[in-house]
């Protein structure tokens, strides 16, 4: 059950256009969690935000992402998700975790009014302040970083892709030589 690909990332990264065209191309579902979120609590995203607040709405997303079952799947979640400790821990279980990284200019220029685009500010956080904030946790818990700056959305993709295979061979590389190694101990002790 470990072969999804999760996308972490500041909004405006292409987790989902990435993540969509991805699944596509390797075979595999496509789930965006704010859209699950939005059909399990019957609201949309920024009415959940307005009734509940910033904190109710990470303990939904919490919930909703940690109780994630798919298979072979690409998975989108919303970019506050390296708040959520459950969730990332079940992501860290059940896939591999990509970074669409993108420096803070070119979420500056894709992102021209974050509060149109639904990204939630704490009062007096900029959106510098909330890009320093998070990319330590999208660094953390990344195991494939892809970096955007410079590239159009088909070269992200691309780049996504071959990541994504070269992560897997060497996985594969690594578990052959040890199942290698335990074999040799095997017959060393018998």
């Amino acid at each position: 059950m470990k072969n999804n690909l999760i996308f972490i990332g500041m909004p405006a990264v292409g987790k989902s256009t990435v993540g969509i065209v991805v699944a596509k191309r390797l075979g595999m579902n496509f789930i965006d969690v704010d859209l699950l979120i939005q059909e399990q609590e019957k609201k949309l995203l920024r009415e959940i935000i307005a009734e509940v607040g910033q904190d109710g709405f990470l303990k939904i997303e919490n919930r909703v992402n940690a109780a994630v079952k798919a298979e072979n799947s690409v998975i989108s979640p919303g970019g506050s998700v390296i708040y959520c400790r459950e969730a990332m821990k079940h992501y860290k279980e059940i896939g591999t975790i990509v970074y669409l990284k993108a420096s803070y200019q070119t979420i500056k220029r894709r992102i021209r009014n974050p509060k149109k685009r639904g990204v939630v500010l704490r009062d007096g956080q900029s959106l510098r302040d909330l890009y320093n904030e998070r990319v330590p946790y999208f660094e953390r818990y990344a195991d494939i970083t892809v970096c955007e700056d410079g590239c159009r959305i088909e070269d992200t993709i691309e780049n996504a892709i071959k990541a994504v295979k070269e992560y897997r061979k060497n996985k594969a590389q690594k578990r052959k030589a040890e199942e290698a190694k335990q074999k040799k101990r095997h017959r060393k002790n018998a």
